[in-house]
């Protein structure tokens, strides 16, 4: 390029400032299409003016040889590497580098070179002052006539410090994922729109729980989702809101969910000059189903307790009602005698009226005493149950009974069932006897195969409960008979003896309920117990 003919051109309209402007912008590969608009296109311009330009940038330019000799560097140059232009002209761009930059980059980039296309990177540079720093390089070739690399010009930047603060991002956020990943509870971010940003591995292990829902929004949907089917969250958060989830025939799990909110920063760009927060939520999800295990053996235990002092109440009622029962015939009788010898007046029978007299009031004290030192019926107030509820706790306290007999137990119980009013102590005690009942008539008969199934229905207007059992069943002339006191069906394997079923036919109609042997059952005996729906007075 001879110096008295040459020229540059820029478009109408350019002016020097937005050239400068375009320089320090550069992008990877920019500047070899900078430089060649400027000498292709527009008005003529003196070659001073591109020199100038790239002297006053603020990003160090350097232009070489096809042998990476050091031809022009600029004053950026200089302030980024400590070496004025004087001391680089005519050096090779090599004093720059130093020995932690791999072999590998190095010869990736002569290869782009080579085969006259730009290369953009990063190597690890020395300043004069031996002192290093992280150069980003764009290095683009000009052509001579014959399409061969003639010069090479040079940009880069020091990017030490934005590769510090960037590492220092990527180690932040790498060390709060491990943190969040090795945290021993469930751990998830949401949006407002309750879309996951970051999670950890126990959150992920909740996956195979909902069946390919999303965990966080099937328990946000189950803690607050509204009748129309939306999910409105606290605006001030949430704490210690437990849910249940229970799928496949597994057992029942137990959860503690918590949820704070949080602000940050758009980082869009159109908030850069209008900044703009984001809300987001961290749901902590802590499965407690351990310690609901030990709440539920607790309450078991209570309830076990609770139930046997029942039915150590209900024998004993049974013993004395059954020796009141047994009392009152010859009482009657004596009674009647007594009747019969007064009206007969006989002179000589006037010893025996005495006697008869003093048997019958010494039997009457008997009853009273007897009926005196009945123990009370417990007093519970009536509230709405589901009875799901309160059959799953009456298999629990059998639990051990019915292993221990080697009764396989199959329990179906209805996936909605509506409240009845009812009093909770009473039905439990009524079903007991009942799978009690069914226990006894598998074990005395030996039955080879004990199944007991329990099963609750949605009826018409109620609640119908089946407890079925594979002992022998019973025949049609007994059925109306077992629930009168002190019956027994008078075979092995008979049923209950003393007031048991009639105490359960007695609990079943204070609560206004049916109760019948399913004549059409041949499996072996089937009890239907049926309560009505909606509010009535529990005797």
């Amino acid at each position: 390029m001879e110096k008295s003919e040459c020229c540059a051109r820029v478009p109408p309209g350019v002016t020097l400032e937005e050239v400068v402007a375009r320089l320090e912008r550069c992008r990877p590969g920019e500047v070899a299409d900078i430089v060649e608009s400027i000498l292709a296109n527009g008005h003529g311009l003196p070659p001073r003016v591109f020199v100038e330009t790239t002297d006053q940038s603020s990003v160090a330019i350097s232009i070489t040889d096809a042998k990476a000799k050091i031809l022009y560097a600029n004053h950026a140059f200089e302030e980024v590497t400590g070496y004025s232009p004087d001391e680089v002209i005519g050096r090779n761009e090599s004093l720059l580098s130093y020995r932690t930059t791999p072999e590998e980059i190095y010869r990736e980039m002569w290869s782009e070179l080579t085969n006259h296309r730009p290369w953009h990177g990063r190597l690890v540079n020395r300043r004069k002052d031996g002192s290093r720093y992280l150069a980003e390089l764009t290095i683009s070739p000009i052509l001579d006539a014959e399409g061969e690399n003639a010069y090479f010009v040079g940009i880069h930047r020091d990017v030490t410090e934005m590769y510090h603060l960037q590492q220092q991002v990527v180690g932040q956020k790498a060390l709060i994922e491990t943190v969040i990943d090795l945290t021993p509870v469930a751990t998830v971010v949401i949006d407002g729109d309750c879309r996951v940003l970051l999670d950890n591995l126990e959150y992920k292990k909740l996956h195979s729980l909902f069946e390919g829902v999303e965990p966080a929004r099937a328990v946000l949907a189950s803690l607050f989702a509204t009748r129309d089917g939306r999910i409105e969250l606290p605006t001030d958060g949430f704490a210690a809101q437990e849910f249940v989830v229970e799928r496949g025939g597994g057992p029942i799990r137990w959860f503690s969910c918590s949820g704070t909110w949080f602000d940050e920063a758009d980082p869009n760009s159109d908030s850069f000059f209008e900044p703009e927060r984001r809300s987001y939520l961290l749901v902590v999800m802590e499965e407690i189903t351990e310690h609901k295990r030990r709440q539920e053996e607790q309450r078991i235990g209570a309830l076990r307790a609770l139930l046997a002092e029942g039915e150590l109440k209900q024998s004993l009622r049974e013993t004395i009602n059954g020796a009141i029962y047994q009392l009152q015939e010859p009482v009657n009788l004596v009674e009647a005698a007594l009747k019969l010898a007064e009206r007969r007046g006989a002179p000589d029978a006037s010893a025996l009226t005495g006697v008869l007299r003093e048997a019958h009031l010494a039997g009457r004290r008997a009853l009273r005493r007897l009926q005196q030192n009945l123990p009370p019926a417990s007093q519970e107030s009536a509230a709405p149950l589901n009875l799901n509820e309160i059959l799953r706790d009456v298999l629990s306290v059998s639990t051990s009974a019915l292993l221990a007999a080697g009764v396989s137990v199959v329990w179906r119980p209805a996936s909605v069932l509506p409240a009845i009013p009812g009093r909770a102590t009473a039905l439990r005690t009524m079903f007991k006897q009942l799978i009690d009942n069914a226990l006894a008539a598998m074990v005395n008969a030996r039955s080879p195969q004990r199944e007991l199934r329990v099963i609750t229905e949605v009826a018409d207007d109620g609640v119908r409960v089946l407890v079925e059992d594979t002992g022998p069943g019973i025949a049609e002339e007994f059925r109306h008979k077992i629930f009168e006191p002190f019956y027994r069906i008078g075979r092995p394997g008979g049923r209950h003896a003393g007031m048991g079923l009639a105490l359960v036919q007695e609990v079943v109609s204070r609560h206004s309920g049916l109760i019948r042997v399913d004549p059409a059952y041949g499996e072996g005996c089937r009890f239907e117990v049926f309560f009505p729906r909606g509010p009535r007075e529990i005797e």
